[in-house]
């Protein structure tokens, strides 16, 4: 694991003061939840790629605690699958907040490798700055993206996340947000993964367009 960044230090201390912001905004009453799609409704089809659902079981579902949620397999036909998760959250006030794969994966055995960012070029707007984590369980390995998709904003930083969320509550009334991961083989550890962080990205570009519909600006 990569040791924080300076400027991820920074979002850490500011995240510390804005939690306890938060748990005095817990008074609060009278959140707005912005109208949106389900995101069972999310095209089946995104550019070349076809999907397919794999449900969670009720029991995953009641402990993280989530609203809404799509996790499912796309395919090409040509090379390895890409998988999409996206967990959605109506509110996050009162302590069911979106879980960071970086404490989800190694409790479902998988072994950091590497992490660091990745700026993704998006048609007709800024890059994207998403998380790309490495993952290996015996001799398989996969790479991860994510990032949060929260109120308007892509963020990378779980510290900003927590930033962001704190402001939004106090100022917008708001703590709606999601969590969007994209994970594809990335062959046998130790194998290069730029082929699949090229699928990965491919990918990304194809969904992003689509998200506004399903998890709110």
């Amino acid at each position: 694991m990569v040791s924080p960044r300076p400027v991820e230090r920074l979002w850490l201390a500011v995240a510390v003061v804005a939690a306890g912001i938060l748990a005095m905004a817990q008074l609060h009453h009278g959140e707005k939840v912005p109208p949106r799609a389900p995101l069972a409704e999310f095209p089946m089809s995104l550019g070349r790629w076809s999907g397919e659902n794999v449900p969670l079981s009720a029991q995953i579902v009641r402990a993280v605690g989530l609203d809404d949620y799509l996790n499912r397999i796309y395919s090409d036909g040509a090379g390895a699958p890409v998988t999409l998760y996206i967990s959605y959250y109506s509110s996050q006030r009162t302590g069911q907040t979106i879980h960071s794969p970086r404490n989800c994966l190694p409790g479902a055995g998988w072994q950091p490798v590497e992490s660091r960012r990745l700026s993704i070029a998006l048609a007709g707007r800024g890059p994207l700055v998403a998380n790309e984590y490495d993952v290996a369980r015996d001799t398989e390995r996969v790479l991860v993206l994510y990032w949060y998709q929260e109120r308007g904003r892509e963020i990378a930083s779980e510290y900003a996340a927590k930033f962001w969320l704190t402001a939004d509550a106090i100022t917008r009334d708001r703590t709606d947000g999601a969590l969007v991961r994209v994970t594809t083989p990335a062959g046998n550890a130790g194998r290069n993964s730029g082929e699949a962080e090229r699928r990965a990205v491919g990918f990304v570009r194809a969904l992003f367009p689509h998200l506004s519909k399903f998890i709110p600006n």
